[in-house]
């Protein structure tokens, strides 16, 4: 096996190892007889061979998902529960034009940081004037407070930002700050500014707010602060990339994050939404979240993923996500490594402690490792020795490239095909709409910017599925960071001020 290696990018939001690039390429091992090889090599080679079986996406794979996933979306937006797709309805009826105006603000929390922004939007001739950002980190008290302590921390937070305000960026006098609300947690949203919280991830345990509408909480928050400020849309980061990105290119029909975790949306017909009821829409369009993560049917999966599932939070559930996001990418390639030093020396005789340590290897370093063309991949031995401990042979580091490679292609070309399966949804149900002309899907996330190997999966796993002729009209393209300008964005779509 031989690919194209891309220098690594500047990075800063997916650090990565250093490494040495050389330009010439090197050759790949690839799974074959023992002779000549060493016996550690040769005594970890069937596990190595196993895996690349159990993973492998050839075009029948790929085809069995995109239909699965397009006949999942259907069943999912039928009836609530209908599949293990939530198609959860966004309530964003209409999407950014170039034409908004005026001083809009964005909020995103998402983790234990979160993100203020304020945007002075120009209309069509100036666009976006000017942007500032501040990030603001939650202290663990907070996290494990009560609601009202934390919707007042980040009030309070945003108070602070406003007061900062000036320059560029102009607030008339006779109107109210309007926000965009990024909430990344689990919610059953109601309408374009309301929702309720189903319950905390991601390490928040804050009393009082599951079962309450959090706009609302950040609404009396910022009343308790004396800002001046209202939430005029609440939306989940995925649809705020397609929101970011569609102010620019009115031909972004999809958005995908492949991040830490990874989700999708898409513009969907509010016809083909049967568990739609009473919900007007002026341009008889939506933006539906699939929640894609949780999709599970017909999923090449290897005794590493099952033993990783059997002990994670969730047993059982986000099986896509687990086979594709950068949470888990790099505790799979662990879990070979442990098997394969277990069942032979090829990382000497002793296994290090934190080798055994879940989630001590990470997708960052799996990328790294990819990316080093040195004849005597020196990169992977340091990333193997600093990470985990290991010493290692050429031969070793070679099988570890191997390794490498074989997880991230599985999850590069698993999340093309689940795009393929969203387009030939939209297609199947309204022809015309996606394929014979220019489509664009628009991609976030530190897996798809820093991880190239994976990105060219992804890529050509699309092209595989959809032909020379059709994918050429599909754009799979890199939209930085838009969530943040997309929340704000879709508070000024949806203001309450005509532009």
């Amino acid at each position: 096996m031989s690919f194209a290696v891309n220098p690594p990018p500047a990075v800063r939001h997916f650090p990565l190892s250093r490494s040495t690039v050389v330009r010439s390429p090197r050759v790949s091992m690839v799974a074959r007889s023992n002779t000549g090889l060493s016996v550690s090599t040769a005594a970890a080679l069937p596990i190595l061979t196993k895996l690349q079986n159990d993973c492998a996406t050839p075009l029948p794979v790929l085809r069995h998902i995109a239909d699965a996933m397009a006949t999942d979306m259907r069943a999912g937006l039928a009836v609530d529960g209908g599949s293990d797709l939530k198609m959860i309805l966004s309530y964003v009826d209409s999407l950014p034009t170039g034409n908004e105006r005026g001083l809009f603000y964005a909020l995103d929390l998402g983790g234990t940081n979160f993100r203020v922004l304020r945007t002075q939007l120009g209309g069509k001739d100036e666009r976006v004037i000017d942007t500032e950002c501040e990030q603001v980190s939650i202290p663990q008290d907070i996290m494990f407070g009560t609601s009202e302590e934390l919707f007042d921390f980040i009030a309070s937070a945003l108070a602070n930002f406003v007061k900062k305000e000036g320059g560029k960026f102009v607030l008339p006098n006779d109107r109210s700050r309007e926000t965009g609300f990024t909430f990344s947690f689990p919610v059953k949203q109601t309408s374009i500014d309301s929702g309720i919280l189903i319950k905390w991830t991601k390490g928040f345990a804050v009393s009082g707010t599951p079962g309450k509408d959090i706009v609302a909480c950040l609404n009396e928050a910022m009343g308790r602060q004396g800002l001046n400020m209202r939430v005029s849309a609440l939306v989940n980061d995925t649809v705020a990339t397609l929101a970011g990105a569609r102010y620019w290119d009115d031909d972004v029909m999809v958005a995908v994050i492949l991040g830490t975790g990874t989700n999708a949306c898409y513009v969907e017909s509010v016809d083909a939404i049967p568990k739609l009821k009473n919900h007007k829409s002026s341009s008889g369009k939506t933006i539906v979240n699939t929640e894609w993560g949780a999709f599970s049917n017909g999923l090449p999966l290897t005794e590493f993923d099952r033993d990783m599932d059997a002990v994670s939070i969730n047993p059982g559930e986000q099986l896509f996500e687990k086979t594709i996001s950068g949470m888990y990418l790099g505790e799979i390639v662990r879990r070979v490594l442990v098997k394969m030093a277990e069942a032979s020396s090829l990382f000497g005789n002793h296994i290090p402690e934190r080798l055994r340590t879940p989630f001590t290897l990470g997708t960052p370093n799996i990328s790294s490792m990819q990316q080093d063309t040195s004849d005597d991949l020196q990169a992977v031995g340091s990333i193997l020795y600093e990470v985990t401990g290991m010493e290692s042979t050429l031969d070793a580091r070679k099988m570890v490239v191997e390794v490498c490679d074989t997880v991230a292609k599985r999850g590069g070309r698993l999340a093309g095909a689940g795009i393929v399966g969203i387009l030939k949804k939209m297609e199947e149900d309204s022809t015309g709409i996606v394929f014979g002309k220019r489509t664009v899907v628009a991609m976030d996330g530190g897996l798809y910017e820093h991880h190239p190997q994976y990105k060219r999966y992804l890529k050509d796993a699309v092209k595989e599925l959809l032909g020379p002729e059709i994918s050429s009209d599909v754009v799979i393209e890199h939209s930085k960071d838009g969530s943040g300008i997309g929340a704000a964005l879709l508070a000024a779509t949806n203001s309450i001020y005509e532009h």
